[in-house]
């Protein structure tokens, strides 16, 4: 009895008649990266830097994003990497958006993104009052920020429910 009742604990099954709250971690990521970043964007709150437009996103690319809100995307896409793993520094952002340095007809090797728009990015959340630093280094998630992520993860569920019931309903 009391293994089971620690595996219960362990694992957080559901209990009947209770209702679990959604979390970030319970929905498809690409969804919830796209809608946080239209939230960022719609807000307008995100000051982006006017030189944005014209920088690579690191040293192995050859071209600038096509895509115009690009930062918004890349905010969206660090707030959900320090929900699930913090403390985050700007070094650690560098490796997370790094790639494949091709050197010609040299062996390619692994070349982090670029330092400044990691840095802006996590200034710009700042200023949102999303993330706050650490004394000891690096970034974290505030109490607003991590009740902002999850509503946001609550409204892709509510409209992936809806949208598995019009694909039930067309059949």
């Amino acid at each position: 009895m009391h293994d089971l009742l620690f595996l219960n604990s362990f694992f957080r099954l559901p209990t009947q008649g209770k209702m679990r709250s959604v979390t970030l971690k319970d929905v498809e990521q690409d969804k919830v990266v796209k809608t946080v970043a239209a939230h960022l964007k719609k807000t307008g709150k995100i000051k982006v830097p006017e030189h944005m437009d014209l920088v690579k996103t690191g040293r192995f690319k050859e071209l600038a994003p096509y895509d115009p809100d690009w930062f918004f995307v890349r905010c969206a896409a660090i707030l959900r990497h320090i929900y699930i793993r913090s403390p985050v520094g700007v070094k650690t952002v560098t490796k997370i958006f790094g790639g494949r340095k091709r050197n010609g007809v040299t062996p390619s090797h692994f070349c982090r993104s670029s330092g400044s728009i990691a840095r802006k990015a996590l200034q710009a959340l700042e200023s949102l009052k999303l993330v706050e630093q650490m004394q000891d280094g690096g970034r974290i998630l505030t109490v607003q920020g991590r009740r902002d992520l999850d509503r946001i993860a609550a409204q892709v569920r509510l409209k992936a429910k809806q949208a598995a019931k019009q694909a039930v309903i067309v059949l």
